[in-house]
């Protein structure tokens, strides 16, 4: 054990990432597709030897900044591992090209689950699987690293808490991250707490699923989309699922582990204390769902009295579910579309706009979650600091109660989060640009900008007008979005952070 604490990050992920292609090695065997079965078997042991070699070679290595080593190795997980991820890919696959097979790893591993192959049976089921499989590695690398990493140098959305406080992202952020030897214990031990429980959970939602109907492999697919947030699916989504709406209603209990970090980390982040009730995040979750869906259903209520068109009760209350999963779906940057998300265009005879649901994907889910997108609580600061301003335009004397915390997160907190959105604006901005001078017209561009940078793939299929097809797009565009999913998933702060020049000095 020691010896592999004293091995670099990345290599463990490489060893890590080789054994795990024998999960559809084990799948292809059970189906009888020996060639499948070869192709990932021979890769795992390929890959699984060159990280053996690896470790020889760099074991006991010590970097010079331990903070710059870490940010490095996120880095280079997302930007180098899916090359190795590919290659079986590409070799198990029919006429697949290693650009297509590189760029749905890439997807799949930051968790944004766009696909070039829309049609479910273009792929093995084997290939779906591993598509899944690295996904959820994905989701659980980002479990750890918000843990061992992101909360020690007060990024990733830890800063809005932080801020105002004796650490800070510009000053003494990397104290925590002293030395190497810290860091490797740290990531030891929070990767050793929270692997079981991620595995826990993504097999109870399995065995629920599968007791609700559900095919047992397109169920384990599914329970690993729905914990890293991924939205993979072999079958194109939960709308074409057996288990139909009980299986929905159990995807949507685990929606709530994307939301709040206190939902599977409590005491991680000096939060003991805290009650899930009281958690703005997801106070804020409830009061956009809930807003977002009585705007939903106000607006097809209005029109079915002016188009005077009548529907049942019954498919007025599936409606209202379908608004309800699938926004909260989106909030969470999985991506699945409820069964019941059209339904209220049938009893309305209007189109449900998706815009709504770019704006759910843009605002993402919590903080150290496998939720993409802006945040809850960067947005509950800028909330409450357009609330405090508010109040003191009609009473300029009164004084804003609530705490120190409180206060510290409408003044210094609402700053920072000003700052990451409008990193992020620019983030979206500078990729729709790249997009347009590869003659990718501006409403594509934009849907998938968003899609990319808040890591959710499945956007393109359901807020534009028409679907977006990502297999359409020209390879220089598809290198474009690839990036924006790395940047994407690893925070513009942490990119700023890794340019930071205290990190770089001896």
């Amino acid at each position: 054990m020691h010896r592999l604490k004293s091995l670099p990050f990345f290599v463990m992920l490489m060893g890590i990432g080789a054994l795990a292609m024998l999960v559809p090695a084990l799948h292809a065997w059970a189906l009888r597709d020996f060639t499948s079965m070869r192709t990932f078997f021979y890769a795992a042991v390929l890959f699984f030897t060159l990280t053996l070699l690896i470790a020889l070679a760099t074991t006991g290595t010590q970097p010079k900044s331990a903070a710059r080593s870490q940010l490095l190795t996120l880095v280079l997980a997302f930007g180098v591992l899916p090359l190795m991820f590919a290659v079986p890919f590409q070799e198990a696959g029919r006429n697949i090209r290693f650009f297509d097979a590189w760029f749905e790893m890439v997807s799949s591993f930051t968790t944004t689950g766009a696909t070039l192959y829309e049609n479910a049976g273009r792929l093995q089921p084997s290939l779906h699987l591993w598509r899944a499989t690295v996904g959820w590695m994905g989701g659980l690398l980002v479990w750890i690293m918000a843990v061992a990493v992101f909360a020690p140098m007060n990024i990733g959305g830890f800063e809005v808490r932080a801020a105002g406080g004796s650490a800070n992202v510009t000053a003494g952020a990397y104290t925590q991250i002293g030395r190497t030897a810290q860091v490797q214990d740290r990531l030891a031990r929070h990767a050793a707490t929270l692997a079981p429980i991620y595995t826990a959970l993504t097999f109870v939602l399995w065995l629920a699923l599968v007791l609700c109907g559900e095919v047992p492999y397109i169920a384990l697919c599914h329970a690993m989309s729905v914990l890293s947030t991924s939205g993979i699916s072999p079958i194109g989504g939960v709308y074409y699922a057996v288990a139909g709406f009980w299986g929905e209603v159990c995807v949507f209990a685990f929606f709530i582990f994307a939301l709040s970090r206190l939902t599977f980390s409590r005491g991680m982040f000096g939060d003991s204390d805290a009650r899930l009730i009281r958690d703005p995040e997801i106070r804020m979750a409830a009061g956009l769902v809930a807003g977002t869906t009585l705007l939903l259903i106000a607006r097809h209520y209005i029109g079915s009295m002016e188009e005077g068109t009548q529907g049942t009760w019954g498919g007025f209350f599936a409606s209202i579910w379908g608004s309800v999963f699938t926004v909260t779906s989106f909030l969470t940057t999985t991506g699945f579309e409820s069964h019941f998300w059209d339904g209220a265009s049938r009893w309305s005879g209007l189109e449900t706009p998706g815009l709504f649901l770019v704006g759910m994907a843009l605002i993402g889910g919590g903080v150290a979650t496998t939720a993409g997108g802006v945040k809850l609580l960067r947005v509950y600061a800028l909330a409450r600091h357009s609330e405090r301003e508010l109040e003191r335009l009609l009473h300029p004397s009164s004084v804003a109660g609530g705490g120190r915390e409180a206060r510290m997160i409408r003044r210094q907190g609402a700053y920072v989060s000003w700052i990451f959105f409008m990193l992020f604006a620019l983030s979206v901005a500078g990729t729709m640009i790249l997009l347009s001078l590869t003659g990718v017209q501006f409403e594509t561009s934009m849907v998938l900008t968003v899609a990319s940078l808040s890591t959710t793939g499945p956007l393109a299929v359901v807020a534009a007008e028409t679907p977006i097809s990502f297999s359409g797009l020209p390879d220089l565009a598809k290198t474009v979005l690839a990036a924006a999913m790395v940047l994407g998933r690893l925070e513009a702060l942490a990119i700023v952070a890794l340019f930071n020049p205290e990190i770089w000095r001896k």
